[in-house]
């Protein structure tokens, strides 16, 4: 059980703060430090190449491979007079302060104090602030909790495609995590803000944003589930059956979007904090069904707007310089409104998830949830933001563990898409059938 977490006399326990708020000491914060985080992609790393300036639950953070290829991710400071490691020399095995020479591993034990006569006999009384990291899925994984509590890498299906099949990009958002997520697990969407100047007669009758466009506001039920929440959006079709958009939050920041097919489509997204206004999303799928691919319609093009990749502007090395899109804030995301006059992207904005970046940023750094109208459609963005305010509670004030920290393996059964089943069936009994019936990349990871 974790131990119980204080909040500073001056923290804002309102809801709102509870949940957007990362740092350390926050509830939020202290909840995601319980869980393995995908912080940066591997190829970032380079074996005694330049140390990365890293971003992370509002910590100012390095990371670096050292001469053997392992990751270090530590505190950027020297614990000796704080100067910036950042600055140092990534060199045989550890990462050496310019200021005065120390040198430190990747686990924050330091290797070497030149400028002391007796360095030898002290260097073992110093450590810099180290996190545990891990490797998997073409992404360093940081553990920032308490080392002996570190949980097995998240048992999420996506997380365990075999090397050379798995798809993987980041993209930076600048607003809080949560309102970046939200967009995910919200399905009525979809129909507007993607695909508002679509017609149902221009997809194929099996097509799996047809019933989308076709009845733009579907009914709705929302379930609390051991890895989270989970939402299906259904419609009925004129033969009887009902069309399910199925689609989960996994604590405590990963989400399943429904627009691929149920059975063969492995997908997930990680809403990672980099502090309280700022989020890097990690986009992991299988490179066999990958959801962006053009989604042809019935004439063989694309859908307007299915730009399928994100241009970038040159990464820098800013706390914020890394995987920011080059359409921002600051040109307006590149909106074309001849194209939206025209209704040939209801935008008028390249690229779903552009379109997605461009609305969640609008909102402001972190949305004043006091000033919304939330309705039906939004039973999952609420149902999703009380589940993890309990859960933050919980651990904050009884040491409760958040789900999958202790129970993994809960996660191996989340999935999300489209898929029909007949009027009558129980949803949840048609999502566990058609789970049984789902295409899988790999095998359960061991206990």
């Amino acid at each position: 059980m974790s131990a119980r977490v204080s909040l500073p006399s001056s923290q804002d326990d309102s809801p709102r703060a509870i949940l957007t708020q990362v740092g350390p000491g926050t509830a939020m914060g202290t909840l995601m430090r319980q869980y393995w985080l995908p912080a940066l992609a591997s190829s970032e790393l380079q074996a005694d190449g330049d140390p990365v300036r890293l971003m992370l639950l509002g910590e100012k953070l390095i990371a670096f491979r050292d001469s053997q290829g392992r990751v270090g991710v530590m505190d950027h400071r020297c614990p000796h007079r704080c100067a910036s490691l950042f600055f140092g020399r990534n060199e045989q095995d550890g990462i050496r302060c310019v200021y005065h020479g120390w040198k430190f591993d990747v686990d924050g034990r330091c290797a070497d104090m030149p400028n002391v006569s007796n360095g030898d006999s002290l260097k073992d009384k110093v450590h810099a602030k180290a996190y545990k990291t891990a490797e998997r899925a073409g992404m360093v994984w940081v553990y920032m909790g308490e080392p002996q509590q570190a949980p097995p890498l998240p048992w999420i299906e996506a997380a365990h495609i075999p090397e050379g099949e798995i798809s993987v990009r980041f993209v930076q958002r600048a607003c809080n995590w949560l309102q970046a997520l939200e967009g995910d697990i919200d399905t009525s969407h979809f129909g507007f803000l993607h695909a508002g100047h679509a017609r149902p007669e221009d997809f194929q009758d099996d097509h799996p944003m047809r019933h989308t466009v076709t009845n733009r506001a579907p009914d709705y039920h929302v379930a609390d589930m051991p890895w989270g929440t989970c939402y299906g959006a259904y419609r009925a079709e004129p033969n009887g059956q009902i069309a399910w958009r199925i689609a989960n939050f996994l604590f405590p920041f990963w989400t399943q979007a429904p627009n691929a097919d149920f059975f063969t489509h492995v997908g997930v997204r990680a809403w990672v904090p980099m502090d309280d206004e700022h989020t890097m999303v990690a986009l992991v799928s299988w490179k066999k069904h990958e959801v962006y691919s053009g989604m042809p319609l019935k004439n063989g093009k694309p859908l307007p707007g299915y730009a399928p990749t994100i241009d970038y502007l040159p990464n820098s090395t800013d706390w914020h310089g890394r995987w920011r899109p080059r359409a921002n804030a600051s040109n307006d995301y590149e909106i074309d409104r001849g194209a939206q006059r025209r209704n040939e992207i209801y935008t008028g904005i390249r690229m779903v998830f552009m379109q997605d970046q461009a609305i969640t940023e609008s909102m402001g750094a972190i949305t004043d949830h006091s000033f919304e109208h939330l309705v039906p459609s939004d039973q999952m963005v609420a149902r999703t933001r009380r589940r993890l305010l309990q859960a933050a509670i919980a651990l904050r004030d009884s040491g409760v563990p958040p789900p999958g920290v202790q129970d993994p393996q809960v996660m191996w059964d989340a999935r999300s898409g489209s898929f029909h089943a007949d009027a009558g069936v129980d949803w949840l009994q048609a999502y566990r059938d058609n789970l049984a019936r789902a295409q899988r990349v790999c095998s359960p990871p061991a206990v």
